[in-house]
């Protein structure tokens, strides 16, 4: 089931941590070769990032706020990837968001006047395949195993072990793998 949207008012402590990251993102992080996953995972570890072992994060990957972004074992944010993890984003283990993806976890809500920033997280559940230029919403949930497909628009939960495409995407398939012959 989808997360609530809810209010969200950012502290000035968030506003200097967040200025304070992006400067060590443009230093240290972006301009590192690409097999640099290990430093890039410890700068992302310093600012509070919960990452598991050989993790991948590509140096032209955005992190918003990295100490709201959870990665499992083997996970990767691809290049080009936009992580705007104003709400937390968790990506389970084995899971890769390919190039251009953009995981937004914020909004506004625009019933109200003076239009507030609301959030709602984002879950990635294991061995999900979140595919190039594929835009997930707040408060979506990919489940364990599944597929987006490229340039889809995901606004509302995907069932695990599904493919699913669109604008919105919606699950098209179950996902099935093809039992390989050793010649």
């Amino acid at each position: 089931m989808k997360s609530p949207l809810h209010p969200r008012n950012l502290s000035l402590g968030n506003k200097i941590a967040r200025t304070l990251w992006q400067i060590v993102w443009l230093i240290l992080y972006r301009p590192t070769p690409r097999l640099f996953h290990p430093w890039r995972c410890l700068l992302l570890r310093v600012f509070g990032a919960k990452l598991g072992r050989a993790v991948h994060p590509y140096p032209s990957a955005r992190i918003w706020a990295p100490w709201n972004l959870e990665m499992g074992d083997h996970a990767c944010l691809s290049e080009n990837v936009d992580c705007y993890c104003v709400d937390k984003i968790s990506i389970g283990g084995y899971s890769t968001v390919s190039q251009y993806s953009f995981l937004c976890t914020a909004s506004h809500d625009y019933t109200n006047s003076s239009m507030p920033l609301v959030t709602a997280p984002i879950m990635i559940g294991a061995n999900a395949w979140v595919t190039a230029d594929v835009f997930v919403g707040p408060g979506v949930s990919i489940g364990e195993g599944a597929v987006v497909t490229a340039r889809s628009s995901v606004f509302s939960d995907i069932p695990a072990w599904s493919v699913a495409s669109g604008n919105p995407a919606i699950a098209i398939k179950k996902r099935r793998f093809e039992r390989r012959v050793d010649d």
